[in-house]
């Protein structure tokens, strides 16, 4: 991180709030926090409040002193029980509950009071909470990132019994509470223009109100040819090897994995008995770790650098069956120059075609066929690397996708 942290702020100062703290970059969420909390640096003194999940989040903190004129990280707290339980008694989105804290409101009162505050970004749908109503001279900028209550209904529409009822009553009260963020906001972003749609659908908000503010990728970082620890020969082994990327205690990536080490796998393996299936990750679930039991895959855990496995992938898969927005799993695969398999769920928004630069398969059971053809196709494995890595550095770099960031933060953009 580089910048003047509290330099001149001729036009104002910005505040930023963010539901993770926003470094170091190695999880979706704080990926795209990280590049945003830069940019906007790069343009004003940044003022961060922002919570940390654990010990491991609170010793970054520092890091944030190189970049933040001032900051708070705040250590969450409170149990999903008791914050489930105190959003049903108060009629909250449970999201919403779970990150409530007194400290966090009387931070941002604190820094309004104090500081010459031009524009708040806030980051993810539960930091809305925190944005006091607000002067008509300061901007307030909310980046729901994703469409998170079209998730939790989609959920309710597939369970069943009390978890059902809960993920319902999630999407009814969280679709409320963002339309009401969005109606007071000066302008709302989601991480792609099908996500952006989708919220305009829903909640009959304007074009001009709602827009798509794209991922990128770090280029420099997630690229073949740039040095890092590649894998040893009996961690890579000579088998073909198919890898999955992501954080596993996240239910999607829970669901994903679960679904192709037991229904594909055995798929791919009928024909190619050999192949393995890698699944790699912070935090496996226990119903991840149990999948290593299964023919053919292996449960990584953390790893010190995920190109290395990238790198050694023949094939990288994405089979999500609920996602949104813009998978970054997906696009850092690419970048690296890796043939990707990915569900219709995972490729949406992502500006690549099918065939092209990725392929995308309609229905799970398109994508061990998929796998298979790249498997027994080097050729066509490499070329569509390379058509991948392409499209990346012509689409998805940071510094276009956050170009228009600063005029939407500080009233240019229209």
């Amino acid at each position: 991180m580089t910048a003047s942290p509290c330099g001149a702020g001729e036009a104002g100062e910005i505040l930023f709030l963010c539901h993770r703290i926003p470094f170091p970059p190695d999880r979706g969420d704080k990926i795209r926090s990280y590049h945003m909390l830069q940019r906007l640096a790069e343009i004003a003194p940044v003022h961060v409040g922002c919570f940390a999940d654990d010990d491991r989040d609170l010793s970054f903190a520092p890091a944030l002193q190189d970049i933040a004129c001032t900051q708070t990280v705040l250590r969450r707290e409170r149990s999903r029980l008791s914050g489930g339980l105190r959003g049903l008694v108060q009629g909250q989105p449970l999201l919403v509950s779970l990150f409530d804290h007194p400290d966090m409101h009387a931070w941002v009162k604190r820094t309004l009071a104090e500081r010459p505050i031009r524009a708040i970004l806030a980051y993810s749908v539960q930091m809305a909470h925190f944005v006091p109503v607000l002067p008509s001279d300061i901007r307030f900028v909310m980046d729901f990132v994703d469409f998170d209550s079209a998730k939790y209904a989609a959920y309710g529409r597939e369970q069943s019994g009390p978890m059902a009822w809960v993920n319902r009553r999630e999407g009814r009260k969280l679709l409320a509470f963002e339309s009401a963020v969005a109606n007071r906001a000066d302008v709302s972003t989601f991480v792609s223009e099908a996500e952006a749609a989708l919220f305009r659908n829903a909640t009959g908000a304007g074009e001009v109100r709602v827009r798509a503010l794209e991922n990128g990728v770090a280029l420099d970082y997630f690229d073949p040819a740039a040095a890092f620890p590649r894998l040893r020969p009996e961690e890579r082994g000579e088998e073909p090897l198919i890898v999955f990327t992501g954080q596993m205690d996240y239910r999607p990536n829970i669901e994903a994995v679960e679904s192709f080490a037991r229904e594909s796998m055995p798929a791919i393996r009928s024909i190619r008995p050999e192949t393995r299936f890698a699944i790699v990750g912070r935090a496996p679930s226990k119903s991840v770790q149990a999948l290593a039991n299964l023919p053919g895959v292996l449960v990584t855990g953390g790893v010190a650098d995920v190109r290395g496995w990238l790198a050694a992938a023949d094939v990288v898969v994405a089979p999500l069956r609920i996602a949104r927005g813009i998978q970054n799993k997906v696009l850092e695969a690419m970048a690296m120059g890796r043939p990707v398999v990915a569900s219709a769920e995972a490729a949406e928004g992502i500006d690549a075609g099918d065939g092209a630069h990725l392929l995308v398969a309609r229905i799970p059971a398109q994508e061990a066929g998929m796998v298979l053809s790249l498997l027994g196709d080097p050729y066509q494995a490499a070329a569509l690397g390379r058509a991948a890595r392409q499209r990346m550095v012509d689409r998805y770099d940071w510094d276009h996708t956050l170009a228009v960031l600063p005029d939407l933060v500080m009233g240019g953009a229209t």
